[in-house]
């Protein structure tokens, strides 16, 4: 072979010229077959979807479920509380939901309905058999008051709702309201007790027909029907009926088959259904693959790993401070012996990513980034830790959007002297907004063009142009990997600087005897902007050390970002997606007087965090205490 190359001096050229290719590849271009690979899932993705377009043929994702019934019908699609739920069980169970409501007559293609349950195998049933119909179906936070059940019925036009049976307890007080609004109420049980303000479903079920409806029920011909609402609940306010289409669930299922997901795996999701990460891309995501999903009711920590062992999971989905639970559980042997090999999720912040990794093996954790009623995705394809996605030119091109340049005291994006906003350059802090195209579109909320257009920026950068505006502040850096630093809601001034609280809650994480910290704003009469506050959950076993504290961050924060006031909590109220609440906490301020809790206060003359009584209270309010 050597006297082969040596005679012929062309084929050493090219094998030096190859290898010469290969390590500027590797030096200048190391993630370059790893972005090609996705592009190509990507585009591939996309070219399918724009067939149904030209087709005018839409294959939805129930319609996928059905092939995958069909194709494997003894496989294991759910598995909940230890019962298997094969492809077959939950398509015919599905088929009785739809038979039920063709049967009473009621509902028609297109007509809205309301489900209110917890996580169980009927509420994919009751969803895919309402689906099956022609039917919308709008799903409802479990953590709704009754007072707001009334304005998401105004939103999405639901006349009907089927409730878990141990959720009607909840709606007791205005189950006359609804009755007058001739909303029928449909309860998940065999018998009413007696009431006749709702009727049964199981009961039906069980003696329905198993039998397929006509498909031609819930055909679609274009992605842009509507086929979900999801109620988005932020800290304030009504909750906001997001229009979910087909486009966007056909995009969500495939999440997991572009990170690497393939029909072998078994799929835990301990995340509510009602929230689109657990619906759209956990059983979206399942079936789009043929796979097998762990449905939990509740995620529990101290579960987590003997569930994963128990049942050959190799798949997770996480959100929020779900890790951070899984990262303060007490050690124990074996955490590393299981088959875990990726979780999918957003919210995972570098601390905590690092410590799950030290403690349970090097698990693949696939960050993605985008809101329910958002037109923008990320994904962190490459793996990297403390980024939510990763760009590059032929990205921009299928996806356009820009960070701008943003005014955290106005609470508005820069603009130059046109009237139109100004991009940040590499590497610094912008607000991101997503343009809206025919490719990518933004279908808002349902029953209100007024929430619809708010969440929308023009002429942005030339006149007539509209983008969407995520609400969030993130960077790029010069390897086009894309970081989220904060909500814009969250991030605050103090001292003439912006104070993100993702990093001040990462810092004061790396503390010993701090197992959890929310990082938030308060105001302080006297003070311009807001002075930092932390409510802090002390780890079992340890105890508040004010001195400690101090020095961990002056030493690591400047000046601006230090938290002024400590408050310590037994436990931090979160949403019903592991998302930290932080209004409450805002409102409440630092007064010691309407506060039960401890209360601390940053002293420098002291080195320490010391308590916070009445009498310092009154001397910050009268400016005689330097904060």
């Amino acid at each position: 072979m050597l006297m082969s190359m040596t005679s012929r001096p062309w084929l050493s050229a090219v094998a030096a010229g190859l290898f010469a290719l290969h390590v500027l590849q590797k030096l200048f271009f190391p993630y370059f077959w790893k972005d090609v690979t996705f592009l190509w899932k990507i585009i591939t993705y996309g070219i399918k979807l724009e067939l149904c377009k030209l087709t005018s043929k839409v294959v939805t994702v129930v319609d996928t479920f059905v092939e995958q019934a069909q194709r494997i019908p003894d496989k294991a699609f759910l598995i909940y509380e230890g019962v298997v739920h094969t492809y077959r069980d939950i398509d015919e169970r599905s088929n009785r939901v739809a038979n039920v409501f063709l049967k009473q007559g009621t509902l028609k293609k297109g007509d809205c309905v309301v489900l209110l349950m917890n996580n169980e195998p009927d509420f994919v049933s009751v969803w895919f058999g309402l689906t099956k119909v022609g039917c919308t179906v709008a799903f409802l936070n479990t953590n709704i008051k009754s007072k707001s059940l009334l304005h998401c019925f105004n939103c999405c036009g639901a006349k009907t709702l089927v409730v878990g049976a141990d959720l009607i307890e909840c709606l007791e007080d205005i189950l006359p309201s609804l009755r007058e609004d001739n909303i029928d109420v449909w309860v998940m049980k065999r018998e009413n007790g007696g009431c006749t303000q709702v009727q049964t479903l199981l009961d039906q079920i069980d003696f329905a027909s198993d039998r397929p409806v006509p498909a031609s029920l819930r055909a679609a011909t274009s992605l842009k029907t509507p086929i979900l609402y999801i109620f988005t609940s932020g800290t304030t306010g009504l909750p906001k009926a997001a229009v979910i289409t087909h486009l966007q669930t056909l995009k969500a299922a495939a999440g997991f088959w572009a990170f690497g997901g393939r029909e072998d795996d078994v799929v835990y999701v301990p995340l509510p259904l009602y929230h689109s990460a657990a619906s759209m891309i956990g059983i979206g995501g399942t079936l789009q693959l043929g796979a097998t999903c762990i449905l939990k009711k509740k995620f529990s920590a101290s579960k987590f790993w003997s569930d994963c062992r128990k049942y050959d999971v190799t798949i997770f989905q996480y959100i929020g401070e779900l890790c951070r639970y899984l990262c303060n559980q007490p050690k124990a042997e074996g955490e590393r012996a299981h088959k875990v090999r990726m979780g999918v999720g957003n919210g995972l912040r570098p601390d905590v990513w690092r410590d799950f990794h030290a403690r349970f093996g090097e698990v693949r954790m696939c960050e993605l980034y985008g809101s329910t009623e958002g037109n923008l995705c990320f994904m962190n394809h490459i793996g990297k830790l403390g980024v939510v996605g990763r760009s590059n030119f032929f990205y921009k091109l299928l996806f356009k959007y820009d960070l701008v340049k943003y005014d955290m005291v106005r609470e508005e994006p820069v603009k130059d002297a046109r009237g139109f906003c100004q991009r940040v350059k590499k590497g610094e802090t912008g607000l991101l907004l997503s343009k809206v195209s025919a490719t990518s579109p933004f279908f808002g909320y349902a029953g209100s063009k007024q929430l619809t257009e708010r969440r929308l920026l023009r002429n942005v950068f030339s006149s007539g142009d509209a983008y969407f505006n995520t609400g969030d502040l993130m960077a790029e850096d010069k390897e086009d990997f894309i970081c989220f630093k904060d909500r814009v809601g969250d991030t605050f001034r103090w001292k003439g600087e912006n104070v993100a609280t993702t990093e001040v809650t990462e810092t004061l994480g790396l503390v010993g005897f701090i197992q959890e910290a929310n990082v938030y704003g308060v105001e302080v009469p006297g003070h311009e902007g807001r002075a930092g506050m932390a409510a802090v959950i002390v780890r079992l076993g340890h105890e508040f050390d004010g001195k400690a504290l101090f020095e961990h961050v002056v030493t690591d924060l400047p000046a601006y970002a230090r938290p002024v006031f400590i408050r310590i909590q037994e436990f931090i109220e979160i949403t019903g997606t592991f998302k930290q609440q932080k209004f409450q906490l805002v409102q409440s301020g630092f007064d010691p007087s309407t506060i039960s809790e401890p209360l601390y206060v940053l002293d420098y003359v002291q080195k320490s965090y010391v308590p916070l009584t009445d009498n310092v209270y009154q001397s910050i309010l009268a400016g005689e205490q330097k904060l």
